[in-house]
């Protein structure tokens, strides 16, 4: 069944049936975690250690960790940190990304060899190997561990974003803007970006699906956000060691990390195949 044209491709998206799933589930989650607050009576660093390695029953949903402490109110509130970082590293490494391969695509040269030589550098190694080296050189937390995550991703939008520009920079309508006088600046603003941004957009969100488990993945080492402050990573990790004794610690989380990749994916190629062109019915 086709779906009208008139629809814009987040419509699009959310108009069928495994994209309408995945985009309502994200909805879902994002507002769980604005909401923690007020959708827990709990605390999320209050220990209670008379109620530790309680089961899940009607008065913990999922059960209480080691240190007595209300389960599904530490996933909401590890939503909120497991999700801001990873988004936020991905939006930091998009910006960059766009910027820099604008430019490499652009101006060429030297300067788009420098680019070029830089992204593949750090492209040579795997993204969770970099993320390492970063995050032990600038200390655990937050903020590290989105500046780990935004170089890791830096390389594959500086690449997508050039090779997008050197597509499209000998289009007729950016040689006329050049002949009528148009800077270098307002073809990159006005022609050039807006035209590379669609795909990367796409890449973006699939790649913030990677940037969770990245951000849980440092988390589960212990370096990613610190006590008390709850992420999915940490969860699982102070669950590892308790996985005969109290499972759900360990496989709550786990479940909130997958499902919330899964949907992004899922999403990802839904808006993939609202994007493609050759998918939507001519005009006249």
């Amino acid at each position: 069944m086709s779906l009208p044209r008139s629809l814009s491709p987040l419509g699009r998206a959310m108009a069928t049936p495994l994209g309408g799933l995945a985009g309502g589930w994200l909805i879902l989650v994002i507002l769980a975690a604005v909401l923690a607050p007020v959708l827990t009576p709990y605390d999320y660093d209050i220990q209670n250690l008379p109620q530790s390695f309680r089961a899940p029953d009607a008065e913990h949903w999922l059960g209480t960790d080691e240190f007595g402490r209300d389960l599904l109110t530490r996933i909401l509130f590890g939503a909120r940190t497991s999700l801001s970082v990873a988004v936020t590293s991905i939006l930091i490494s998009v910006a960059a990304g766009m910027i820099l391969g604008a430019l490499a695509g652009y101006l060429g040269g030297r300067f788009d060899r420098i680019v070029t030589t830089l992204v593949d550098l750090t492209w040579s190694f795997p993204e969770i190997l970099v993320a390492l080296i970063l995050v032990a050189i600038i200390g655990p937390g937050a903020t590290g561990t989105m500046v780990a995550i935004a170089v890791a991703y830096l390389a594959q939008f500086t690449r997508l974003t050039r090779a997008q520009v050197m597509a499209i920079r000998a289009e007729t309508y950016v040689e006329a803007a050049r002949s009528l006088g148009a800077s270098d600046a307002h073809i990159l603003i006005r022609h050039l970006i807006p035209n590379a941004l669609a795909p990367v957009l796409v890449t973006a969100m699939l790649s913030t699906g990677d940037a969770i488990i990245l951000e849980a993945t440092l988390g589960f080492f212990g370096l990613g956000a610190q006590p008390p402050v709850p992420s999915w990573g940490s969860m699982m990790s102070s669950g590892s060691a308790l996985l005969f004794k109290a499972p759900w610690i360990i496989i709550f989380p786990g479940l909130a990390v997958a499902a919330a990749v899964i949907a992004i994916n899922v999403f990802g190629g839904a808006l993939i195949a609202a994007l493609d062109v050759r998918s939507r019915p001519r005009e006249g």
